[in-house]
């Protein structure tokens, strides 16, 4: 067995007016994140964790903002892209770790079915991945809710 291990990392600004999408899942809240697809900072980590893992450059470089087709792009359906990717080179999932970072809202009531959406994506069963939130205790840019933050770390194996 051959193994690799990814990180990642995505962080976007939150604007009033723009849905919140996180690991694939609409959230109420005032604002939403901003960026050229729907910036769901959770499937960004992980699809960056992904391509760090298979060494393939990360999101920009498969899906650069400049592309008018990903404008407002679903990022379940980039992560899904980056998953047939790896799994067409033989990679399979070993397990993921995905923390989020945000002040407000409070995650955790979506924290599983943010873990099945992502799983479903993996094509993996939803005990290999691990979703969870942080809060920033009201420290920086992310404390003052001017954003959120995702990191993932993901380990693959192959034959």
């Amino acid at each position: 067995m051959r193994y690799r291990v990814g990180q990642g990392f995505d962080f976007h600004p939150l604007l009033a007016g723009r849905r919140l999408i996180l690991g694939g899942v609409e959230i109420k809240h005032e604002k939403g994140l901003s960026g050229h697809s729907d910036a769901d900072v959770a499937a960004h980590a992980l699809a960056n964790a992904i391509l760090g893992a298979i060494g393939d450059g990360d999101l920009g470089r498969h899906f650069p903002d400049t592309d008018p087709n990903y404008a407002g792009a679903d990022s379940l359906r980039l992560l899904a892209e980056v998953w047939r990717l790896a799994a067409s080179r033989g990679w399979r999932l070993v397990n993921a770790d995905l923390t989020i970072v945000a002040q407000a809202p409070k995650l955790k009531p979506h924290l599983d079915e943010m873990r099945a959406r992502l799983a479903q994506v993996l094509v993996a069963e939803p005990a290999l991945l691990n979703v969870k939130a942080s809060s920033p205790e009201s420290i920086g840019a992310l404390g003052r809710g001017d954003g959120m933050a995702a990191a993932a770390i993901v380990m693959l194996e192959a034959d």
